[in-house]
């Protein structure tokens, strides 16, 4: 999903910056870069679920290829600049979706997914013939990468709710 551009910004030449799945707590973007120091690494080291990552130029993410979040704030306790902070950060609008090389798609039993998701955003429908679809409420989804994290077939990604995604 693309960033979205305000007029006035494309007018000005001004390219929004990708978005980027900082820690929980991150602050806006541009204010993220300019108070992380990326030599820290502190978020990293505090981080329990060792999901922090680092980006080519030093700055955090998050890599759910072996865990998902669970929110603790470990990351942001530990940071400290306040690019990660519990009174100003960016809301966390990152919600999973389950693409096409998902298993149960393709006439697989699995349902790693929903045995892992808190929050019960993953169910299955039984389609005729025996198979079934997984269905994701993003209403109910946290965005923890969880189900990314055990999904044999590589089918979850995550991307962030914008207006125009939404």
């Amino acid at each position: 999903m693309g960033a979205s551009i305000a007029r006035r910004d494309f007018l000005r030449g001004r390219k929004p910056l990708p978005p980027v799945m900082r820690p929980p707590g991150a602050v806006e973007e541009r204010l993220f870069q300019a108070l992380c120091d990326e030599e820290c690494r502190a978020c990293a080291e505090a981080c329990p679920e060792n999901i922090v990552a680092f980006d080519a130029s030093g700055m955090p993410t998050l890599d759910f290829a072996l865990e998902g979040c669970t929110f603790c704030a470990a990351c942001i306790d530990a940071c400290p600049t306040g690019a990660l902070n519990r009174t100003n950060p960016r809301p966390w609008l990152w919600k999973a979706g389950i693409g096409s090389a998902c298993l149960s798609y393709n006439g697989i039993a699995c349902r790693s997914c929903v045995d892992v998701c808190e929050p019960q955003a993953i169910s299955f429908r039984l389609l005729a013939g025996g198979r079934d679809v997984p269905l994701l409420d993003p209403d109910a989804c946290n965005g923890c990468g969880s189900c990314k994290a055990v999904c044999p077939a590589n089918a979850v990604t995550l991307f962030e709710v914008t207006k125009g995604n939404a």
